[in-house]
């Protein structure tokens, strides 16, 4: 028997922000990151609503991108002396993780950071309040997942929280919120989203749930994706990326993620290379190693109407070109010398990054380092690659 791990309710379509109106409750601090969601009207409407639910809030805001355990304390501080019974992540992935965080620190003052990391080992919540998501990028699913992610800046690492204590309560999928996003962020999480479907498609859990979501949300977003990169008033397509980083956040919640994830992780915290637009540089040459130990690539491969493993990573290769992203590392002015440096470190904590073990295929040390070459350098990954190449 299994169990389907999702946002206890879910409304979606433009205009869904107004549900909040009908939330139960005395008190709200809503988390938010910079100025987008001020500027767009979406955090004043939010307030209005539910000021007319007769519930009174409090805005945490000014969360930064990739969140440090000391921004989820200081909200959790502010969250004690509030007391309140509902929490609201509203914005991009990083308010929302980080909220997901003061959650657990203001409901357990007492807990270390350092001992959520290990999987599933955040304390049973809901003692004091409920946590509402808002997306305003449609990228990490993080709406409906029991993950939250948060950099050690110090150690230049990105941690993983993991545990479906923290999939929220109610998620709140409007795509008209996302009708401010940039073309580059539009990209970066549209990609983000894609490769959310793909990994937890091929990871090493059957989930048959999982797999329908994951077909679907990545035939949504090759259907999409560049019209909302090129038409961003176009709300019908913002909806559907909307939509379909839901169903690939639903996905992964289920069946998990692998090796790119793991990838990714280290060079966001490392270097500060956006999330999305790292999944897409490591993906390809991910299927094409991953394409020795499973057989489900030209599955999602016959979605868009090709055939093979191969033909899948160049789909998305040119779709990623289409939307203007990074095809290597190095484009983001990182020299070989400071690469070649960090590479063993970063590389030993990709192996040790919880999503390695959910990958169809177990890699080793010296092969993670090959496929992070060949992504630095943006050439094709290959079988006999060696480090040193």
């Amino acid at each position: 028997m299994s169990k389907l791990f999702i946002a206890g309710e879910v409304f979606h379509g433009a205009g869904s922000l107004d549900e909040l109106k009908n939330i139960k409750g005395k008190k709200a601090v809503i988390v938010t990151g910079g100025s987008s969601m001020k500027k767009s009207g979406t955090l004043d409407k939010a307030v209005a609503y539910l000021n007319e639910a007769g519930i009174e809030t409090q805005i945490f805001e000014g969360v930064e991108e990739d969140p440090s355990s000391a921004t989820c304390l200081k909200g959790a501080e502010v969250m004690k002396t509030f007391q309140p019974d509902w929490i609201i992540g509203l914005g991009g992935c990083s308010a929302i993780d980080a909220a997901k965080i003061m959650w657990v620190f203001y409901e357990y003052p007492e807990v270390e950071f350092e001992a959520l990391i290990k999987p599933f080992t955040v304390p049973v919540l809901r003692n004091k309040a409920k946590f509402i998501a808002i997306p305003s990028t449609s990228g990490t699913g993080t709406e409906t997942t029991g993950l939250a992610v948060i950099t050690d800046r110090e150690k230049g690492v990105k941690y993983p929280v993991v545990s479906y204590e923290l999939t929220p309560d109610i998620a709140i999928v409007d795509g008209e919120i996302c009708a401010s996003m940039p073309a580059h962020v539009t990209s970066n999480t549209g990609l983000d989203a894609l490769t959310h479907c793909v990994e937890a498609y091929v990871s090493n859990i059957d989930n048959n749930i999982a797999d329908a979501l994951s077909r679907g949300g990545l035939e949504i977003v090759f259907d999409n994706l560049k019209k909302a990169v090129e038409s961003p008033d176009d709300i019908q397509a913002r909806q559907n990326m909307h939509d379909a980083s839901f169903m690939a956040g639903l996905a992964f919640n289920n069946a998990w993620l692998g090796i790119v994830h793991s990838l990714s992780h280290q060079v966001g915290a490392l270097y500060g290379i956006p999330h999305g637009a790292s999944n897409a540089i490591f993906l390809p040459n991910v299927i094409r190693y991953n394409s020795f130990a499973t057989e489900r690539y030209p599955d999602l491969a016959r979605v868009i109407g090709k055939e093979t493993s191969e033909e899948l990573a160049q789909a998305i290769e040119t779709l990623r070109s289409d939307v203007n992203n990074q095809s290597a590392i190095k484009e983001f002015g990182i020299s070989r010398e400071d690469w070649d440096k960090n590479l063993d470190y970063i590389a030993a904590n990709a192996l040790a990054d919880p999503c390695t073990g959910f990958n169809p295929r177990v890699p080793t040390l010296d092969e993670l380092k090959v496929i992070y070459n060949a992504c630095y350098e943006g050439v094709v990954y290959t079988e006999k690659a060696t480090v040193s190449a």
